[in-house]
């Protein structure tokens, strides 16, 4: 995990400093040392969250907290397969191993929390069954013990859904 550098109270060296408070109230130009010494009367640290601005952008909280903060926000991103899908593609005559084969590597996709689209292709004459087509995503849906993320939407010769966990699972 990235971890997070920013000057603190006394490593402050700048002459002034743009204060904001704990509530997030905006103070202004600031010397550096009455800055400092509003932090501690308060009992919180001054922290510099840009040093690139002129004068640099101070805080007055709780460092500690500050932190824990920024982790938890850089753990939740770093969780971020949610948005990402995979897909697989059936016919409306795939084979009964080929279905199972496809429907594992769905329900590993979901496990490791993946959102998956499942496309059914018709070729040909099958493009005149796309009620097979639904049947065929319906099928899959009960294999999966999964809930559409919207209706299965009809693009060309193709029927395409998204599939997601069970919010009770």
């Amino acid at each position: 995990m990235e971890k997070f550098h920013y000057r603190t109270n006394r490593a402050i060296r700048v002459p002034e400093v743009f204060l904001i408070d704990e509530t997030g109230q905006v103070i202004g130009k600031t010397k550096t040392y009455e800055a400092l010494s509003l932090a501690e009367e308060r009992g919180l640290d001054l922290v510099e969250v840009n040093p690139n601005a002129n004068p640099p952008i101070c805080k007055i909280i709780d460092f500690g907290k500050f932190t824990y903060e920024l982790e938890k926000k850089a753990q939740k991103n770093k969780s971020g397969k949610v948005g990402e899908i995979k897909e697989i593609q059936f016919g409306i005559k795939t084979d009964e191993h080929d279905f199972q084969t496809k429907i594992e590597h769905a329900k590993r996709f979901i496990e490791k929390g993946y959102k998956v689209k499942v496309t059914v292709k018709m070729m040909g004459r099958e493009n005149i069954y796309s009620d097979k087509a639904l049947e065929q995503l319906e099928r899959i849906k009960s294999s999966l013990n999964v809930e559409f993320e919207q209706n299965p939407v009809k693009m060309g010769n193709r029927f395409s859904v998204i599939m997601t966990k069970r919010k009770g699972r």
